[in-house]
């Protein structure tokens, strides 16, 4: 029994679809081959297809057309009520004070994500007359209202929790963010030379005038008004400076007086004053002759989602690079502006930008709070969650060794079920790259690549393995969005070295995470595989918590071999064995399942369904799910974001439980089990249950077939569920509430640190044996 959070609740838009109104999505036939569609992705609007019945809900006597209208909930409101939930972490006293500085940096970067992209994409289909009823039965427009009037209280209610929560915990503990004039002089001095050096040099004053038009502003750039008064006519004049964007955000100053008499106490003590507050104290310099009468912040997002028609271009690499140019003069879609600023100058910024009055944010100073990740980043561990460092997994742990373990030989013993960041990326996944790149019996690799990091170990293990006369193959997804620049730069350095790079297949992206390493052994060719749920990005699987599953099993390696092949070339009607692969297979294929179980709980063996993902809205899917609920089967729904799914609504999804979970990690991992009355199934793979994943993306998910694993993700699964373990619930009518604290008073279990002390216990259990 848990007691429910006062924390504030954004409450979601309850819509009244109009009737006749239909879901937004499509769902497909059931189809028996599991292969990647050889036609053209369906277009943008084919996902408004009215969502066709299922011929099992047909068989039960009942289709879709008996659930009700506002079975979905909206999913742009579902995502803004996500970012809540960072922001409530944001204003928890029981979370480490730096880490609540950093989730207040993330809320920042995830809301400008979602205008750069999910608002800036809905009023580009507006503006094309292309945007229809959502499923949530709202309008276009209604929809952009909605998110207007969301948005605004979520940005209000940031600003207000760094404010009067985390500024002043802050400050407690000698770190704090003064503006300039709080400065004692002889900080004033200090950041006198630091403007002169390292600023002035670099700024750009723009006047605006009749021979000086308005200035471009670039997006997320934080910027200064600036009013100017010519002293010899009167006249007055606006002006526009960029604050740099390369220069740190908040500039470190001296302390202004010593806190206590130890010597140390500086250690423990931090003064930051935000840049633009530097640039504004000399903005005489930058106007010489020039009175300055007021300046104020202002920031501009604008639309950085990206269209490259891919049938007309040529070349892919050529036409994306055009497009990323294209990129940085998008049509604005927010404004955010300091709340003192004057009306007079606010007409004028808006009438220039093209914003709409529903468009500006009034936000406290300073804006831009992004910039909070470099206060995280202190060297205050006390301040911080616990230091954890990943180990071994204690199947690929070499014995009384310091030799790197044999992972080849440790995947022909047994297949390898591994979760990041609590098995080590390095000396897992890694390290199964680099020792293939290095085995001369390796003939072949084959591997995908979405996002990796800068100084990607993989890559260079690839290029190594090219350099060494291997075949190697990188399928690059140039189209990886906000990496497309990165991206493309590592493709060519792949091209120079010998690699063979493809960019996958016209029209869909490939998002799945594969690797396939092929080796000359004494009894003929063997296939090495790893399939997982995550990036093959070492720094990023130190943050987010993935699966994946290393694995020499036959099926699995004809299989990848197959799907390689539709990938670098032509195969469009190939099939497999234990993969469900999109967008072919995978809605079709879990479906089948949902199916399977409403089956079993009509025999009378029970039903179950499990699904762990970062976010489901495919109405199809959701569909299958309330069927099942109908019939009596479990579902338990465990999700880190949005969600379109109601739980817990009188005939329709009764026996459907939501949780989710943040935390010092991110849940990444999709996982999806059936196991009520027939012998239990599951999956892991890199789909997320949204339209995009299904229909126009490459993704692929790979059926567990150890006894042991499918016990494991099962388990994950219960706890992630379990009522004693903190976590947000969804109720039916969209309302998301924290669960945290027990009905005793004291603090339920934490999911992520309990995963890290089962772990640290297995490893312990291994060495012993």
């Amino acid at each position: 029994m848990t007691t429910e959070s006062p924390d504030r609740v954004i409450e979601p838009p309850q819509p009244q679809p109009e009737e006749g109104a239909t879901p937004d999505g499509a769902a497909e036939q059931t189809e028996q081959t599991r292969s990647i569609a050889s036609a053209r992705p369906r277009q943008a609007n084919g996902r408004f297809m009215r969502v066709l019945p299922s011929p099992h809900s047909q068989a039960s006597g009942w289709s879709e057309e008996d659930l009700p209208d506002d079975r979905f909930l909206d999913r742009e409101i579902s995502w803004l009520q996500f970012n809540e939930r960072v922001l409530q972490l944001a204003d928890d006293e029981t979370i480490p004070l730096l880490e609540r500085a950093r989730y207040l940096s993330i809320f920042a970067s995830n809301l400008d994500e979602f205008f750069m992209v999910r608002v800036a994409g809905l009023k580009r289909r507006i503006a094309t007359g292309l945007a229809l009823r959502s499923a949530s039965g709202l309008e276009p427009r209604e929809v952009l209202e909605q998110i207007s009037l969301v948005a605004h209280e979520l940005m209000w209610m940031h600003a207000d929790t760094f404010e009067k929560s985390v500024r002043p915990a802050l400050a407690d503990e000698g770190i704090t963010i003064v503006r300039w004039e709080e400065l004692a002089e002889p900080e004033r001095t200090a950041l006198h030379g630091m403007f002169r050096d390292q600023v002035f040099p670099v700024l750009t004053p723009l006047a605006v005038d009749p021979a000086h038009p308005f200035p471009y502003i670039s997006g997320l750039s934080l910027n200064l008004a600036v009013v100017l008064v010519n002293p010899k006519t009167g006249n007055e004049h606006f002006a526009r400076v960029k604050v740099p964007p390369l220069l740190p955000r908040f500039i470190p100053v001296g302390p202004a007086a010593q806190v206590t008499d130890s010597p140390l106490a500086d250690l423990y003590h931090a003064r930051f004053v935000p840049l633009e507050d530097v640039i504004a104290a000399h903005l005489d310099q930058l106007f010489p002759g020039m009175e300055v009468r007021e300046h104020f912040t202002f920031r501009v997002t604008r639309n950085e989602d990206l269209e490259v028609e891919e049938d007309d271009a040529e070349n892919l690499l050529a036409a994306l690079e055009k497009e990323l140019t294209r990129r940085r003069f998008g049509p604005p879609v927010r404004l955010e502006v300091g709340d003192d600023m004057d009306d007079h100058v606010m007409d004028l910024l808006v009438r220039e930008l093209g914003v709409h009055e529903g468009e500006v944010y009034r936000l406290p100073t300073p804006l831009d709070l992004t910039g909070l990740e470099l206060l995280a980043d202190l060297e205050r561990s006390e301040l911080k969650y616990p230091p954890f460092v990943p180990k071994t997994h204690p199947d690929l742990s070499a014995v009384e060794t310091s030799q790197p373990s044999d992972i080849l030989a440790a995947m022909r013993s047994k297949d390898v079920l591994l979760q990041h960041p609590y098995d080590s990326f390095s000396t897992s996944v890694q390290a199964f790259v680099e020792q293939a790149a290095a085995d001369p019996r390796v003939l072949a690799i084959k591997q995908t690549l979405y996002r990796t990091s800068g100084d990607s170990p993989i890559v260079d293990a690839l290029i190594d393995a090219a350099e060494a006369g291997k075949q190697v193959l990188a399928v690059v997804e140039i189209k990886a969005r906000f990496d497309e620049q990165n991206n493309i730069s590592w493709a060519r350095k792949l091209e120079h070295s010998g690699v063979h790079v493809v960019y996958g297949i016209v029209g869909l992206k490939t998002h799945a995470k594969l690797s396939l390493v092929v080796r000359q052994e004494a009894e003929g060719l063997r296939r090495y595989c790893h399939i997982g749920t995550g990036n093959y990005n070492p720094k990023t699987a130190r943050l987010y918590e993935d699966l994946g599953l290393l694995t020499c099993d036959p099926q699995v390696g004809e299989d990848l071999t197959r799907l390689f092949n539709q990938l670098s070339g032509f195969a469009p009607r190939s099939r497999f064995k234990r993969l469900l692969v999109a967008p072919r297979s995978v809605r079709s294929g879990l479906v089948d399942l949902v199916e399977q179980e409403i089956e079993h709980v009509n025999a009378g063996r029970g039903g179950y369904v499990g699904i762990k993902v970062n976010s489901i809205v495919d109405e199809a899917l959701i569909d299958a799910l309330y069927r099942a609920s109908r019939a009596g089967v479990e579902v338990d729904v465990f999700v880190r974001g949005i969600c379109a799914l109601r739980p817990g609504v009188a005939d329709l999804s009764e026996t459907i439980r939501v949780r989710s979970i943040l935390g010092r990690f991110l849940e990444h991992s999709r996982v999806f089990i059936f196991g009520g009355g027939g012998e239990t199934q599951a999956y892991i793979g890199s789909a997320d249950m949204m339209h995009r994943n299904l229909d126009r993306r490459v993704e692929c998910l790979v059926r567990l077939s150890d006894p042991g694993h499918i016990a494991d993700v099962q388990a994950l699964m219960t706890r992630g569920m379990s009522d004693e373990t903190s976590s947000w619930h969804l109720a039916g009518d969209g309302r998301w509430t924290r669960h945290h604290v027990g009905s005793d008073g004291l603090p339920l279990n934490d999911y992520q640190e309990g995963l890290i002390e089962q772990h640290t216990r297995r490893r312990r259990k291994a060495r012993r044996r």
